[in-house]
This record gives C-alpha cells, sequence and structure tokens, in this order.
C-alpha cells in the first residue's frame, strides 16, 4: 500500500502481468474464466459511514466470496495496526482470517479494494496456483483479482495529488489499467464507468492503449503499415537463410520448410504456431479467440 509515498508508473511488470494471464486461463479454462462474465458492481460493495464498521465489512467480504464462487469458505475480518493494507492467513479452510489496517476504519470506500486482493488469495489457494516468487506471486493475484471482475475497486482506490497520493497492490495503476482493458474487450465490459477516481480513469487508458498494442502487431491483419513491412522483411530473412528469426520481438518465424510464424495471442499470451501462406484465419487453443491473420 503506497500512502502518502511515491507511486510507481508504467509497465514494469508487463512480461509477469502477461505471464499470469496465461496460467489463470490454463488453471482455470475458457468456461470457467468466462464464468466471471460479469464484474462486481459498486452498489455490491458500498460501504458508508453510517453502516457499523463489522457487520458491513462482513457484508462485503460475503459479496466477494460470492462473486468468486467460494460458497463454502467463512471470511473473518479484523482490524490492526500493520504496514501493508491486508493480510490473509491461508490455511486447509473453511475459515480465513483476514486482517485489515487500521486506517481502513476511517476509509471505508477501499474497503471492497483491500478485500478483494485478500479473497483472491483464498481463490488462488484452492487451486493451488501459486509463484515461487512472492512478488510475482502478488502480481499474479492482482492479475487474477482484475481479470476476474474486481480489480477495477483496486484501480479506484488510486488517488494522487501534488501532495498526497495512495495506491492499492502490487500493480502500476497502468498496468491495472492494461488488465482491465483485456477484460473488457473480453467481455465486452466498459469499467470506466465505475471509477470515481480521475486519476484511475487516466491510468485506465494508458492501459488501454498499451492493450490495444497488443492486438496491433503482425501477423494479425490490425497491423499498421510499418509493422507489416518489418514483418514482410523478416519473413524474408528467414526464408533465404533457413534459420528462426527475428530472435527477439512479438512473432518468430522458424525457417523450417514449410515456413511457421509463432506469436502471442493477444487475448491471453499464448504462444500461436501457424503456416505461413498467406492470409488466414487462426483460432486459439486456450482462450478461444479467432484471429485474422495476414502471415
Amino acid at each position: 500500500m503506497a500512502d502518502g509515498g511515491p507511486v510507481e508508473h508504467g509497465f514494469p511488470h508487463l512480461d509477469t502481468v502477461r505471464s499470469a494471464l496465461t496460467a489463470l486461463y490454463r488453471r482455470l479454462s475458457y468456461d470457467t474464466v468466462h464464468a466471471f462474465a460479469t464484474s462486481v458492481v459498486p452498489a455490491d460493495v458500498a460501504f458508508s459511514d453510517q453502516d457499523d464498521l463489522h457487520l458491513g465489512v462482513q457484508r462485503v467480504a460475503r459479496e466477494l466470496v460470492r462473486h468468486f464462487r467460494l460458497p463454502d469458505a467463512r471470511v473473518i475480518v479484523s482490524f490492526r495496526e500493520m504496514t501493508h493494507a491486508a493480510n490473509v492467513e491461508l490455511a486447509a479452510g473453511p475459515e480465513y482470517f483476514i486482517e485489515l489496517n487500521d486506517r481502513f476504519r476511517t476509509h471505508r470506500r477501499d474497503i471492497g479494494a483491500a478485500l478483494a486482493h485478500e479473497v483472491m488469495h483464498v481463490y488462488l489457494h484452492r487451486l493451488d496456483l501459486t509463484c515461487p516468487d512472492t512478488w510475482d506471486n502478488e502480481v499474479l493475484t492482482d492479475t487474477a483479482t482484475t481479470y476476474l471482475g474486481a480489480g477495477w475497486l483496486l484501480l479506484d482506490a488510486f488517488r494522487e495529488d501534488d501532495v498526497s497520493s495512495q495506491k492499492l497492490g502490487y500493480l502500476t495503476p497502468e498496468e491495472f489499467g492494461y488488465v482491465l482493458a483485456k477484460r473488457a474487450d473480453a467481455f465486452g465490459e466498459d469499467p470506466s464507468i465505475w471509477f470515481t477516481s480521475p486519476q484511475a480513469y487516466t491510468a485506465y487508458t494508458k492501459g488501454r492503449a498499451m492493450a490495444q498494442r497488443d492486438a496491433q502487431q503482425p501477423p494479425l491483419t490490425a497491423a499498421g503499415w510499418a509493422g507489416r513491412r518489418r514483418y514482410a522483411k523478416d519473413r524474408r530473412y528467414s526464408q533465404e537463410h533457413g534459420t528462426p528469426y527475428p530472435p527477439s520481438g512479438p512473432y518468430i518465424f522458424d525457417g523450417r520448410s514449410p515456413l511457421r510464424v509463432s506469436f502471442t495471442c493477444p487475448t491471453c499470451q499464448q504462444r500461436i504456431r501457424i503456416p505461413v501462406r498467406g492470409r488466414v484465419r487462426a483460432r486459439c487453443g486456450l482462450c478461444r479467440t479467432v484471429l485474422e491473420c495476414d502471415t
């Protein structure tokens, strides 16, 4: 939790975020991911100063448990002084104990955001979907929270001005925007209508621009003129030399006959490999996205 301190911006964890999206689809399957087509709506996690603190926080926790389809999990929430926004005790269940930072006693509008991240920890724990590195595991948790419909709360908790700042979660605001844009493309949902923070909307637009660039890389037909020209040059080099080329980038030719190209699915980030034979329609086997390609 960045509370008054500097907020990191940009896309420093983008590779990890993309890997997390792939891992989520692989572990859950297309059908399970699409069972989360509807996000948590503001009314379900609204929390006013007039609400009883403990009854209200338990209500919000139950709503997030319901959203993430954990009907046999019971979340018990308490408050204490701590450095982080929240902490969850991951055990066998069915009871899970979440501690919230004492500051949320008076900053209730962001309780839903803090709880969403911790309940997702429970969800991923039950799936046995984790990363060995602690930081990568937190990035996975933020990515899953966002892609499965509750991460807009975390981005909306981002507020920044000349004298103060607040951010929850481990992704940068722009990375939250990136994952939200991926979700918006997959489910036809516009999360920006729920933002109360102007800074959250700005971060979302920057993340959306990055997400759109994923869908504009060759061999996708949406690629621009410069990208298509570079792609043709790389294809010719691989054909002439019979070696994989280029060594890095959004696509690679394998240099064998028949020539094939592999590239990243803009939805789930899994690598797709197809023959080079002009215009083709490819379907990602993981997320089932149909891609128009000019190979």
